[in-house]
C-alpha cells in the first residue's frame, strides 16, 4: 500500500461521450445511470458476458426492447462510429468532410463526422463512407489502434506470427493490428490463435475490442478472460492506494441540466465521475464512468450533495465520505409561470415539485421529472395559497463537484 498527497484529475482523453441516436442503433441508446446490464440471451458464462456488462453499465452499448442483446448480430460501420463516440473523447485531428453517401439527416451523420475528425474512422475512394456496410474485425482493430495513436513497439511481422491466420491480415491493417495486439486489445473466441481478420465483427466481439481499448488506456480495469491475446505479457500485481483527504472528484449528471429543490428537503441523487482520478504516476484509481451515490441535503443557506457510496466501473463498492460546496443560488417560481418553462431540462426534488405544482396550479408534473420518482401529492398542501416560492437552483455539472473528507483506501486491479 502506498499513500499520495498530491492528485491529478486531468481532462480524460477517453471519457464516455453522450450521443443520441435513433432506435435503428440499439447498441448505444442507454444512459449510464439507467443502463440495462443483463440480457436474456447473454448467460453469465457466455464468453463476452463481462465485456458486455461493463460497457452497458457505462452506457456505451445497450440492448433491445425485448430484453435481448443479440450478441452474434453484425455491426455496421455507422453503428461502430456511434459506439466509438460513446466510448472515447478526443480532440479534433482533422477537418470534417461530407461523405457522399451520408446525408445530413442520416441517423448517424453526426457520429460518423465526429469519428472521422478525431481519427478513428476514414472513408473509401470517391468520398464514400459505406455506413451500412458490415465492419470486418480487422477494420475495428485498425480503427481503435489508429484512433488511440498506437504504433508497434516491436517487429510487426514477428508479432503477427502469433496468429495462425496472420497471413490473411490485409497489408494496410498489419501495423495497426500488431500495435493492438501488443496493447492487448485483441480478443479471439474460441481460439486465441485465430484472428479471423476478414470476418464480420459481431456485437459481442466489438464490445470486447472496445472494452480492451479502454483497458489499454487506463480507462477501465482489466477483465480476466482467457480469450484476450497477451503476447509476452506478465501478470500484473495488485496494490492498494489511499486517496487522500481533500482530493477532488469531478462529476456530471446526464439526466438534466438543472436540479431544483426546496431548502428543507432531502433528495436521492446518483452522479457519474466525469474524468479519471489518477495518481502522479498515471495510475487510474477512480475511472471515469464510476458512480457516486448520495443525497442532496439541507445545509446552512442552501443545499449540499453528501456522498455515501462510490461504485467503480469494475463493480467494486466503497463507502465514501465526500461533499460538495453548499449551493445557495435560488430561482423564484411565481403564480402564472408556465410549468413547461420551469421543468425544461430540469429534475426536481419532491418538495420542489410540490411547490411548483401548488404555485402554478399545474398538477401534471410527471414522476420521471422528480428525483427518486417520489410522489408529491401529500406535499402540495405545504405550499397551498402561496403566490411564489424560492427554490435552490443547482447546475449539476458545476455545482456538485465534491471533495473527499476522509482518506479512502481503494484496490488497484
Amino acid at each position: 500500500m502506498f499513500n499520495l498527497n498530491r492528485w491529478q484529475s486531468p481532462t480524460s482523453a477517453l471519457m464516455a461521450l453522450s450521443v443520441t441516436v435513433a432506435t435503428v442503433a440499439p447498441f448505444i441508446t442507454a444512459l449510464p445511470s439507467l443502463a440495462q446490464t443483463t440480457f436474456s440471451d447473454v448467460s453469465s458464462n457466455y464468453w463476452a458476458a463481462q465485456f458486455i456488462q461493463q460497457l452497458s453499465q457505462r452506457g456505451v452499448i445497450a440492448g433491445f426492447p425485448d430484453g435481448s442483446f443479440r450478441p452474434e448480430e453484425p455491426v455496421t460501420r455507422a453503428q461502430f462510429a456511434a459506439m466509438v463516440n460513446k466510448a472515447f473523447q478526443k480532440a479534433q485531428e482533422r477537418q470534417t468532410i461530407n461523405f457522399t453517401d451520408v446525408p445530413s439527416n442520416y441517423w448517424a451523420s453526426s457520429a460518423i463526422g465526429q469519428a472521422y475528425t478525431i481519427g478513428f474512422l476514414s472513408g473509401y475512394p470517391g468520398n464514400r463512407f459505406e455506413p451500412n456496410q458490415a465492419i470486418p474485425r480487422e477494420q475495428v482493430l485498425v480503427s481503435l489502434a489508429n484512433g488511440l495513436g498506437y504504433t508497434p513497439g516491436g517487429n510487426t511481422e514477428s508479432t503477427l506470427q502469433y496468429f495462425n491466420d496472420g497471413s490473411n491480415i490485409a497489408s494496410y491493417a498489419r501495423s495497426p493490428i500488431a500495435a493492438a495486439t501488443e496493447k492487448q486489445i485483441v480478443v479471439n473466441y474460441p481460439n486465441v490463435k485465430f484472428l479471423n481478420p476478414t470476418a464480420t465483427a459481431t456485437r459481442a466481439q466489438v464490445a470486447a475490442f472496445i472494452y480492451q481499448a479502454l483497458v489499454s488506456s487506463n480507462q477501465a480495469s482489466a477483465i480476466n478472460s482467457p480469450y484476450v491475446v497477451a503476447v509476452g505479457s506478465t501478470t500484473p500485481t495488485s496494490a492498494s492506494v489511499t486517496i487522500a483527504q481533500g482530493t477532488a472528484i469531478p462529476v456530471k449528471y446526464d439526466k438534466a441540466q438543472k436540479i431544483l429543490v426546496t431548502k428543507d428537503e432531502t433528495a436521492p441523487l446518483t452522479l457519474t465521475v466525469s474524468q479519471n482520478v489518477v495518481t502522479q504516476d498515471g495510475s487510474v484509481v477512480i475511472p471515469a464512468g464510476s458512480q457516486v451515490i448520495g443525497q442532496l441535503k439541507p445545509a446552512i443557506g442552501g443545499s449540499q450533495f453528501v456522498a455515501e457510496k462510490l461504485v467503480l466501473t469494475t463493480g467494486q463498492e466503497y463507502q465514501l465520505n465526500a461533499t460538495s460546496e453548499v449551493i445557495t443560488k435560488t430561482e423564484r417560481v411565481n403564480n402564472g409561470t408556465s410549468t413547461g418553462s420551469i421543468i425544461k431540462d430540469t429534475v426536481l426534488g419532491a418538495g420542489a415539485a410540490a411547490a411548483v405544482s401548488a404555485v402554478t396550479g399545474d398538477r401534471a408534473i410527471a414522476t420521471e421529472e422528480v428525483l427518486g420518482g417520489a410522489g408529491i401529492g401529500a406535499l402540495i398542501g405545504l405550499f397551498f395559497g402561496k403566490k411564489s416560492v424560492d427554490l435552490i437552483a443547482i447546475d449539476p455539472n458545476t455545482d456538485l463537484q465534491m471533495t473527499i473528507n476522509q482518506n479512502l483506501l481503494v484496490s488497484l486491479k
